[in-house]
C-alpha cells in the first residue's frame, strides 16, 4: 500500500482520514523525499546547461552615505525633521482642511445655481408682467411713467434681496464647512487610532501563527526520529521482514537441497515432507506460492481449476475481503497464535469500528485488538488510551506486515508484528504499548466468517 501511494504520490481522503497527525507527518515525510529521490535522478539523467550571465544588462547604484554604505533617509529621524507624530497631525489637519474646502466649494455652486434660478424665474414672471400692462396702457404715459418707476423699484427691491439671500448662504456655506472639518479631523484621528489597535492583533494572530508552524515542525521532527528509532531497533531485534522474498526464496532452495541430502524444514508456513498432505493451511499456502493460483479444495482441484482471482486496489465487497483472508492470509496464519493453531485472543475478524470501541470502553489503558480492515487490504489495530481510543491501519498488501504511515518496520507475520510492539512502543509521542489482548466475550463468534 505505501509503494502504491509513493509510485501514484495520492492518497485517497478517506483513506486519510484515518490517519492521526502523526502518521499524517511519517506520510507526508515519505513523499517529500520521494520527490527528491525522483527530481536528483531526473536532474543526473538529463543535466542542463548553465545559463550565461549577460554582461550588457544595465543595473542601478544606490547612493552611499558618508560611512560608505547604502543613504537612508527615516522621516521624522533625521536632523532637522519634524517628529512624526507632529508630521501625523499635521497632514490629518491638512487632509481634514482640504476635504471640507471641497466639500463647501460643492455646497456653494449648488447655493448659488438655486439662487440664480429662483430670481430669474421671479424677474421673468415681473417683465412678463410689466410688458402685458406696458402694451394695454402705452397710450398714458404718465401711466406708462409710473409703470416704469414701479418696475425700477421692484428690481432694486429684488437686487438687494439677492444679496441678502447671497449673504446668509454663504455664511451657512462657512458654518458648516467649519463644522464638516472638526467632524473629519475627529473621524480621522479615531481611524488612526483604530488602524493602530488592527495592527497590534495582527502581530498577535502573526505570533500565533509561527508558533502553530514552530509546533507542527517539531512533531514532524518527533515523527522522523521515532521512525529511524523505530528501524534500528527493528533490525537489532531481526523482525524486519523487508526480505522476505529472498527468505522464500532460500527457503525453498534450501527444501530442494534438504530432499537431496535428507533433510527437511519444519516451518509452519511451507509444507514439507513430515508437513501433513490434508492440512489446509500449509497445503494451501505452498499451492499458492508454487503456481500463483488461488488455492482450491482437495475435493474439487481434481477435477476441474479454480479460476483465477485478481484481486482489486481496494476491498469492493465483504465478500472480496473473505476471500483475500482465506486464500493470501489463512495460509500465512495471519490471526493464528505463534506456536499454535489456535486462533490469537487479539484477533476479532471482520468487526465495525463502532463495535471495537465497544469493546474497549471498559477495558484498561493499553488493551487492544485486531480486526480485518474494510478500507485497504490489511488490517486495523484498535488501541484503548486513557482518554480514547486509537486506530493504526496496518498494511498487509504485500508479502509482509507493516503499519502505515507510523513506521516501516516489516514483518513477515501478524504475529510478530504484535510481540513486536509489547516491547516497542508505536510512536514515541503517544507511547503505545500493547499489553493485554481484548478477549471475545462470546464463545461462538464466527470471525464474520472468516474460518468457515
Amino acid at each position: 500500500m505505501m509503494r502504491q501511494i509513493l509510485q501514484d504520490m495520492y492518497i485517497e481522503p478517506d483513506l486519510l482520514a484515518e490517519l492521526n497527525e502523526e502518521q499524517k507527518h511519517i506520510l507526508f515525510y515519505k513523499i517529500r523525499e520521494e520527490q527528491v529521490r525522483r527530481w536528483n535522478e531526473r536532474e543526473s539523467r538529463d543535466p542542463r546547461p548553465a545559463v550565461r550571465k549577460r554582461s550588457d544588462r544595465r543595473g542601478i547604484q544606490w547612493r552611499l552615505g558618508s560611512d560608505g554604505e547604502v543613504w537612508v533617509w527615516v522621516m521624522g529621524q533625521a536632523p532637522g525633521d519634524k517628529p512624526f507624530e507632529d508630521i501625523v497631525e499635521e497632514l490629518i489637519e491638512e487632509r481634514a482642511r482640504k476635504q471640507a474646502q471641497e466639500e463647501a466649494q460643492e455646497l456653494r455652486r449648488v447655493k448659488e445655481a438655486e439662487i440664480e434660478k429662483k430670481f430669474r424665474d421671479a424677474m421673468a414672471k415681473e417683465k412678463a408682467r410689466f410688458v402685458a400692462e406696458k402694451w394695454r396702457e402705452e397710450m398714458d404715459d404718465r401711466r406708462a411713467a409710473k409703470q416704469e418707476e414701479e418696475e425700477d423699484r421692484i428690481r432694486e427691491k429684488l437686487k438687494k434681496c439677492e444679496e441678502e439671500e447671497r449673504k446668509r448662504g454663504e455664511e451657512e456655506i462657512r458654518q458648516t464647512e467649519e463644522r464638516r472639518a472638526k467632524e473629519l479631523y475627529i473621524s480621522l484621528k479615531h481611524e488612526d487610532k483604530r488602524n493602530e489597535r488592527d495592527d497590534k492583533e495582527w502581530q498577535e494572530q502573526l505570533r500565533r501563527s509561527k508558533a502553530a508552524d514552530e509546533e507542527m515542525k517539531c512533531k514532524a521532527r518527533r515523527a522522523r526520529n521515532e521512525y529511524k528509532r523505530q528501524s534500528l531497533r527493528s533490525i537489532e531485534k531481526g523482525l524486519v521482514a523487508g526480505l522476505s522474498g529472498l527468505f522464500h526464496k532460500t527457503h525453498l532452495n534450501g527444501l530442494g537441497h534438504g530432499r537431496q541430502h535428507g533433510v527437511v524444514s519444519a516451518h509452519p508456513a511451507f509444507p514439507t515432507e513430515h508437513s501433513s498432505a490434508t492440512d489446509p493451511v500449509s497445503s494451501a499456502h505452498y499451492r499458492r506460492r508454487q503456481n500463483h493460483r488461488p488455492s482450491c479444495s482437495p475435493v474439487t482441484s481434481s477435477l476441474t481449476e479454480c479460476p483465477l482471482w485478481i484481486r482489486p486496489p481496494r476491498p469492493n465487497s465483504h465478500e472480496s475481503i473473505i476471500r483475500w483472508f482465506r486464500e493470501e492470509q489463512r495460509p500465512r496464519r495471519a490471526g493464528y497464535e505463534r506456536s499454535s493453531n489456535n486462533i490469537a485472543p487479539w484477533f476479532h475478524g471482520i468487526i465495525s469500528r463502532q463495535e471495537s470501541e465497544a469493546l474497549l470502553m471498559n477495558a484498561a489503558e493499553g488493551c487492544f485488538l485486531v480486526r480485518v480492515s474494510e478500507r485497504i487490504w490489511g488490517y486495523t489495530l484498535s488501541y484503548r488510551t486513557a482518554t480514547g481510543f486509537k486506530h493504526f491501519l496496518i498494511d498487509a498488501s504485500g508479502d509482509y506486515y507493516s503499519f502505515l504511515g507510523v513506521d516501516q518496520n516489516r514483518h513477515a507475520t501478524l504475529a510478530d508484528l504484535i510481540d513486536f510492539h509489547k516491547e516497542e512502543v508505536i510512536t514515541t509521542s503517544g507511547g503505545e504499548l500493547l499489553q493485554d489482548s481484548c478477549r471475545l466475550t462470546s464463545t461462538t463468534a464466527d470471525y464474520g466468517g472468516l474460518f468457515l
